[in-house]
């Protein structure tokens, strides 16, 4: 499965939380991977880091920004305050 499936799942799930509040990973996680969606975090992971590098989305611990290249643990995704809504297809 290509990490762009994943990347929209992401773009689509904090767009739709809303300003200033986020989304855990593993929410994007099983709407992609609805069976096994805990052993696809890793993939989950580097969609994110690749969208924050990007300027989508923001990576989050404990509720502060933290840099996409060094970051371990716990963290949440939110939709970066100047990210533009993502495209509709229809």
């Amino acid at each position: 499965m290509s990490e762009d499936v994943i990347e929209t799942a992401i773009l689509s799930l904090v767009e739709a939380r809303g300003p200033e509040k986020s989304i855990c990973p593993s929410e994007a996680a099983r709407e992609v991977f609805p069976e096994d969606f805990q052993k696809r975090m890793r993939h989950v992971r580097n969609a994110a880091i690749h969208l924050a590098r990007q300027g989508k989305v923001v990576i989050l611990r404990k509720g502060q920004p933290v840099d996409p290249e060094n970051f371990k643990g716990v963290y949440r995704l939110a939709k970066a305050p100047d990210a533009p809504a993502p495209e509709s297809d229809g």
